[in-house]
């Protein structure tokens, strides 16, 4: 999100090959450079020039939800009528679940990331040699006009997954953790879907990030935006 509220969709942003004063976090305030991409026509959309990333800070945990409750939508289909490819929305009684995948879903998983990797710039030997994640991890939920069922597209959740288990856990208690993190913590303290469509197909919206954002009070929300 920008200074004066306006979606910025970042890409190609390769996380695991950024480092030093490059290697930004979810909430790092950042500067870049960036050119209007040639076959993605969303408004959002923007290339950026990895090579030009400044990070200015990180945005303190007391002032993220001012500075994103104004652009929390009712709904995805408000967003879609609004012309929008990315919005952010108050999910209503959400469910996380998961799913083991079959070898088969692995397989294909793999060899998409192969794939990426070939069709680089250059070969990405780490792209290349990506393990899936075994689960697939999805959301339950609904908004203020329909019931929605998401894959859970937000790669942080796939981490937790995977930084837990190289950390000597069994996938049960991280799974059990996970649980605990998104159908009890995230709830109950508060909770917002980063949701966009496809460029491919505008009519199909997926979930893009799970935030921990507090709700605020409606004499919170009166004093207006952070910025």
């Amino acid at each position: 999100m920008t200074p004066d509220g306006k979606w910025k969709r970042l890409y190609p942003i390769r996380f695991r090959h950024l480092s030093g004063e490059t290697s930004f976090k979810r909430w790092d305030q950042i500067r870049f450079r960036y050119s209007t991409p040639r076959r993605d026509k969303r408004e959002e959309s923007c290339h950026v020039h990895e090579d030009s990333i400044e990070i200015l800070g990180e945005l303190p945990r007391k002032e993220r939800s001012r500075a994103f409750d104004p652009l929390i939508l009712p709904s995805v289909a408000e967003a879609a009528r609004r012309g929008q490819s990315l919005a952010l929305i108050r999910p209503i009684e959400p469910k996380f679940q998961w799913k083991r995948k079959s070898e088969a879903a692995m397989a294909e998983e793999r060899e998409a990331y192969a794939k990426a990797a070939r069709q680089g710039s250059l070969l990405d030997k780490e792209l290349e040699a990506l393990e899936p994640t075994p689960y697939e991890f999805k959301f339950r939920f609904r908004d203020e006009e329909a019931e929605h069922t998401y894959v859970n597209g937000d790669w942080e959740a796939h981490a937790m997954f995977y930084n837990s288990v190289r950390s000597g856990k069994s996938e049960a208690d991280v799974l059990s953790w996970m649980d605990r993190t998104f159908n009890v913590e995230y709830p109950s303290r508060g909770m917002a879907f980063a949701v966009g469509n496809q460029a491919k197909r505008p009519q199909t919206w997926q979930l893009l990030g799970v935030l921990r954002l507090d709700e605020l009070s409606e004499t919170e929300k009166a004093q207006g935006n952070l910025f």
